[in-house]
């Protein structure tokens, strides 16, 4: 996924494009890549930035999933057949450039508060750079994917939550108590429990996001107690 929507600055972003030098760059699962440069600047948990290979490439925004005191800065995408970048993206070797901006956004939560984080395929990224950064006490993670082998850094992220790692696969049935097997959105409705004095932050695609929103908010939760990224 890419291209976070929200109401961000993302001209000033895109302005303040700098050079960086690719580090690594991994197929972690069929047309899915996480890439890493040196990181050069202090950021959020949470936070995005801009990139592209180019001037002359539109650039496009990526939630950041490392952790914040990791000397690399790393987000995750998906290969786009016939897109503007994530293919010349898919070609890149450590050491070529990529034009990287400041990280930047408010899609931030702080450790030793309660809140449950939901996401779909590569919107883990935020949640995987706030379990790497601080203490996951009191967070439950929600992720929806297609299949088991779509669950990016499950064993990652299963040490660092514990049971509060959920994880719901919409296609098949036969993959163990330890996966709901339904989509997220069902999980939601049918067996989770909802506090709605807790925050709430959605990372994923639009309808994703919408449709949890909705369940939410029929659940009690308060509206303001919402936070949500959009990716298209």
């Amino acid at each position: 996924m890419q291209n976070v929507l929200d109401s961000r600055p993302h001209a000033r972003a895109a302005a303040s494009l700098t050079t960086h030098t690719v580090s690594r760059l991994a197929e972690i699962a069929p047309g899915v890549f996480s890439l890493s440069v040196p990181r050069t600047a202090s950021f959020l948990p949470g936070q995005c930035v801009a990139l592209t290979i180019s001037p002359e490439t539109p650039a496009r925004y990526y939630s950041i999933a490392s952790g914040a005191g990791e000397s690399e800065l790393s987000v995750l995408f998906d290969h786009v057949p016939g897109g503007a970048l994530t293919p010349k993206l898919c070609r890149l070797r450590p050491g070529d450039t990529v034009l990287v901006s400041a990280p930047f956004g408010e899609f931030t939560d702080r450790a030793g508060e309660p809140a449950v984080w939901i996401a779909t395929g590569t919107g883990i990224a935020p949640f995987l750079s706030m379990a790497r950064s601080f203490s996951t006490h009191g967070k439950t993670l929600i992720h929806g994917a297609r299949s088991a082998d779509r669950f990016y850094f499950a064993a990652e992220l299963s040490r660092l939550l514990g049971p509060r790692y959920i994880r719901c696969a919409s296609r098949g049935r036969d993959h163990g108590a330890e996966i709901y097997a339904g989509r997220l959105t069902a999980y939601l409705r049918e067996a989770a429990e909802c506090a709605p004095e807790e925050r709430y932050y959605l990372c994923g695609s639009a309808g994703m996001v919408v449709d949890v929103r909705d369940i939410l908010i029929d659940r009690g939760v308060a509206y303001r107690n919402i936070v949500s990224e959009i990716y298209f």
